[in-house]
């Protein structure tokens, strides 16, 4: 899978406010990479954590429950779009079906 914007996730990891998802989300962003799902099923077999929205947004859990991550994927395109990346609190704050794309 391509991951567009994996150099926002990178800038996250670098963050002091969110220092502490480093090593998860680096994981995540690795194994993603060599992963190739063709739907929402095969994305649930590796991530049972994973919170299928719609059939394209998908909310992933990172280090344990402390963080969220919010991406949209295009299966037959191989893409996942970063939408949103923050804390659990801060995810509670927001609308998941609406937020949209991190600059």
């Amino acid at each position: 899978m391509r991951i567009i914007k994996e150099s926002t996730l990178k800038e996250f990891c670098e963050n002091s406010k969110y220092r502490q998802a480093s090593e998860a989300l680096r994981s995540w962003i690795y194994e993603v990479k060599y992963s190739e799902w063709n739907n929402a099923q095969e994305l649930k077999a590796k991530y049972r954590n994973a919170s299928i929205i719609t059939s394209k947004r998908v909310v992933f859990n990172i280090k344990g429950n402390d963080y969220r991550l919010i991406v949209d994927i295009e299966f037959k395109l191989k893409i996942i779009f970063v939408v949103w990346f923050g804390t659990h609190k801060e995810y509670d704050k927001i609308d998941i079906k609406t937020v949209s794309y991190e600059n």
